[in-house]
């Protein structure tokens, strides 16, 4: 039996692996840009798969796809968005502008799938044909940023959202259960006013909060889709209605409610709309960085930190430190928002070269967003489990930290004005008292009055209510 079977395309023959289920394009393709480098990741592939499924059963419906055809299409795109022919997608990311060569593999897998099904054989091209059939009232052109919007709706969806969800529901919980745990707050990274640990914990909860809502601002764009445009925007080969049947189609086998975009030209030739996405997940970027960084300096210790949050042990430690632990997790999470933001500055570029009726930076701007969206729902996701749910505070260190703390002295203001508060903490700071024993030394308060005034617990709250 022969390793290689030959097609044949516009260009000539083609050998290509005899157990591989791509076509002639594909294996050009593989022959031009090489087989090594980054491919897309399998989101990609299923989505096309998806893209391919609707387009069939659009052509079905509007009469120009034989129903014998369109059923063997129908089930073997099924099974390319299912990820069964994963293997199959060799090409790299860094192909043609337009995701050509991919939209092609697709196109070739299915078609070979569909002639297997109807009794055929791999490479006949009948009576499936990859162009006329699979690729029919399609372009490469408006089918890739198709599949761009679909691949990221649908992983936002159900990969990001949902982590970023279980993390403001963890966050919350803490700022509930430590809605009375003292602390010092800091401004400058150096002592300020007291507050609780709950009040910070819902800061973080509100920044996810917030950043799950521009994410679902994002996503009624993402759901206008450019199919039908073909080459340029015109609908040139595509049947009236094409495109609205289409987004039927997908909306049914996906649930979210796709519609046709009534710009081809703005679909095609633009991608703001996932820039707009790219933004969005920049800011959670920003958000998660701070949230990971005070996390793990709020835990810095154990002995010579600031020691106020005990991180749960995760197993790992260091190489010649015996039993020493770190801060692991935080780290992770922090290193995934510096990807997130690289990978923006890229997708930004991206979208700004677009020129005329096609940006030709596809698959390099749909590569790097959904590594931001994967990327950052796995580290979410651990963060979340292995370290936030297992969080503590170390109440000992934050009491401690309380009753030493020089600027309590504050509340006085009032009292005493600004200037003989500034001399109690100067004082205190100075010769290693507490502020309170600075201000008895001083002749500005008993310690009993001290004590009427300065109350933690009532200066956590605007006018110490």
């Amino acid at each position: 039996m022969s390793d290689v079977r030959v097609e044949h395309d516009a260009f000539g023959p083609v050998q290509i692996p005899a157990e591989r289920y791509w076509g002639a394009q594909t294996q050009r393709a593989l022959e031009v840009f090489g087989e090594h480098g980054e491919r897309f990741t399998p989101g990609l592939i299923h989505a096309f798969g998806l893209q391919k499924l609707a387009a069939a059963r659009a052509n079905k419906r509007l009469g120009t796809l034989p129903n014998e055809l369109a059923l063997a299409i129908e089930q073997a795109a099924v099974q390319v968005s299912e990820g069964a022919f994963d293997a199959h997608f060799p090409l790299t990311v860094w192909q043609t502008g337009s995701g050509t060569q991919t939209n092609m593999n697709a196109n070739e897998v299915i078609a070979n799938l569909a002639n297997l099904a109807l009794g055929s054989e791999l490479g006949s091209k009948h009576p499936v044909h990859p162009n006329d059939h699979v690729n029919r009232s399609q372009s490469s052109n408006d089918s890739f940023p198709t599949v761009m919007h679909v691949a990221a709706t649908l992983q936002l969806r159900d990969r990001l959202l949902p982590a970023l969800t279980g993390l403001h529901e963890a966050l919350a919980e803490k700022a509930e259960a430590w809605a009375q745990v003292l602390k010092i707050g800091r401004t400058h990274v150096m002592d300020a006013v007291p507050m609780t640990q709950g009040q910070a914990f819902d800061a973080f909860a509100r920044q996810i909060g917030h950043g799950i809502e521009r994410i679902e601002a994002c996503l009624p764009r993402l759901r206008v889709l450019p199919q039908g445009g073909t080459a340029v925007g015109s609908g040139l080969n595509a049947p009236k209605g094409f495109d609205q049947a289409f987004c039927e189609e997908l909306s049914r086998v996906t649930g979210e409610p796709f519609t046709p975009n009534p710009s081809k030209f703005e679909g095609m030739g633009t991608h703001d709309a996932l820039v707009e996405v790219s933004g969005a997940l920049n800011v959670l970027a920003v958000s998660l960085s701070k949230i990971g960084n005070d996390i793990r300096l709020l835990g810095s210790g154990p002995r010579c930190g600031l020691g106020e949050l005990l991180l749960p042990d995760d197993g790992l430690t260091s190489s010649i430190m015996p039993g020493k632990r770190n801060p692991t997790l935080a780290e992770v999470l922090v290193q995934a928002a510096m990807q997130v933001m690289g990978n923006h500055t890229t997708i930004t570029i991206a979208g700004a070269s677009s020129t005329f009726e096609l940006n030709v930076a596809k698959p390099v701007l749909i590569h790097n967003l959904l590594q931001s969206i994967g990327v950052l729902a796995h580290c979410v996701g651990i963060f979340t489990e292995k370290l936030i749910k297992g969080l503590e505070v170390n109440r000992r260190q934050l009491a401690q930290n309380v009753e030493n703390a020089l600027l309590m002295a504050t509340v006085l203001n009032p009292v005493l004005g600004y200037d003989r508060v500034a001399q109690i903490t100067r004082k205190a700071a100075d010769e290693g008292l507490s502020p309170k024993a600075a201000a008895v030394a001083l002749g500005y308060m008993t310690a009993q009055e001290y004590d009427r005034r300065v109350r933690p617990e009532l200066m956590v709250q605007p006018s110490g209510e």
